[in-house]
């Protein structure tokens, strides 16, 4: 028995110590917003937070996240509304399959907290997640726009 720290609460959870966190999150905790893309790290569907760092779940074994605070899609709204990064892929009308959104989102929350405002080349290097559908230039203008609105939050 292992017990992990989703989205700020406690879950006991029946898995081997090198399960990826992936199959934990999603198959045992029932966090479904976490996907599943490569299987080997690289496209960044099963991006998280792990204690505030961009993980990704696919090549993380479980006992990686003992006593650390995981943080999946549906742990970022803040207050019963959507977080800035949220409506901001809504305002951008970023989604088209939608299948890579989560883990984009999750790229981009941790990218705002590193860099709150973000130049066009710092955005294009840390927001590399692949998306089949190729909506790079929308996902670029909603990262600007979440840092504008976190701005205006401030």
């Amino acid at each position: 028995m292992t017990t992990l720290l989703i989205n700020g609460k406690k879950h006991d959870i029946e898995a081997e110590d090198n399960m990826p966190l992936l199959w934990a999150i999603r198959d045992i905790a029932g966090y479904t917003g976490t996907k599943f893309g490569c299987g080997i790290g690289l496209c960044g569907a099963c991006s998280i937070h792990l204690d505030g760092k961009i993980t990704r779940s696919c090549v993380t074994p479980v006992s990686a996240a003992k006593d650390k605070a995981i943080t999946t899609i549906e742990g970022l709204a803040q207050e019963g509304g959507l977080h800035p990064v949220q409506q901001a892929w809504v305002e951008k009308e970023v989604s088209q399959c939608g299948y890579c959104q989560s883990g984009q989102i999750m790229a981009a929350v941790a990218l705002l907290q590193e860099n709150p405002n973000p130049s066009d080349e710092a955005i294009k290097a840390k927001m590399v997640n692949y998306c089949r559908c190729g909506t790079y230039q929308q996902i670029f203008a909603a990262v600007k726009r979440a840092a504008q609105i976190q701005g205006e939050q401030s």
